[in-house]
């Protein structure tokens, strides 16, 4: 009986953070929308829905260290438990993110964009897949779909890359431009991180299966 509701209330605690993952997912997806459409309203939204996230992580914790204080978990359990909170605080990240990317939709109001916004868009379309993917293979504990981390924030990267470079360039020639510039940079720096916690997230689902930890940022 012990155990049955032990496995039940690890069932609700992962059926929890699902939940948060896919808040989160779809908090970065519509920050980035809230830039590329100018939509004050919408990144507002964002911003608000953050204390959301953070009751969240909250409770999940309280939901783990229950779990903890008052079962027995065995050795492949406890690694669950312990996943469980090392996501929420990579989530929670996340979130803090997508919050800073609306907060910059926000600082630049109708602001014409020095730029189109062709980049950054596929970086956070690139990196709300990783999210997934990292959830996806929370729920199947599959190895193999934590690995395509590796692929996905490498391209991350190599965008990242790209739009450092073009907005250097485009703020070197125009001083006029070094403000907006700069914001964008930001953007896409909060971008860059998603994609690493994401990657944290494949890497805390290999050791939940495997119970060894591997870098996948090598």
């Amino acid at each position: 009986m012990i155990r049955q509701s032990f496995h039940q209330e690890l069932m609700q605690l992962e059926q929890e953070l699902i939940r948060m993952g896919a808040l989160v997912e779809d908090q970065l997806r519509r920050a980035v929308r809230s830039l590329t459409e100018r939509n004050l309203v919408l990144a507002r939204q964002v911003i608000a829905e953050d204390d959301r996230v953070d009751a969240m992580e909250m409770d999940i914790e309280r939901r783990c260290l229950t779990l903890l204080a008052l079962q027995q978990p065995l050795a492949s359990d406890l690694r669950v438990v312990s996943t469980a909170l090392k996501i929420i605080t990579d989530l929670e990240r996340m979130a803090d993110h997508a919050s800073d990317i609306a907060k910059v939709t926000v600082r630049l109001n109708q602001e014409p964009l020095i730029k189109p916004l062709v980049d950054i868009p596929e970086m956070a379309r690139l990196a709300s897949s990783m999210v997934r993917l990292a959830l996806n293979a929370y729920i199947h504990r599959s190895i193999e779909e934590a690995m395509t981390m590796i692929r996905l924030d490498d391209d991350v990267d190599h965008l990242y890359a790209s739009v450092f470079r073009e907005l250097l360039e485009i703020m070197r020639m125009r001083p006029d431009t070094v403000a907006q510039g700069t914001y964008l940079l930001f953007v896409a720096n909060y971008i860059e991180r998603v994609a690493d916690h994401a990657t944290n997230l494949g890497e805390w689902v290999i050791y939940m299966v495997t119970g060894q930890r591997k870098e996948l940022n090598d």
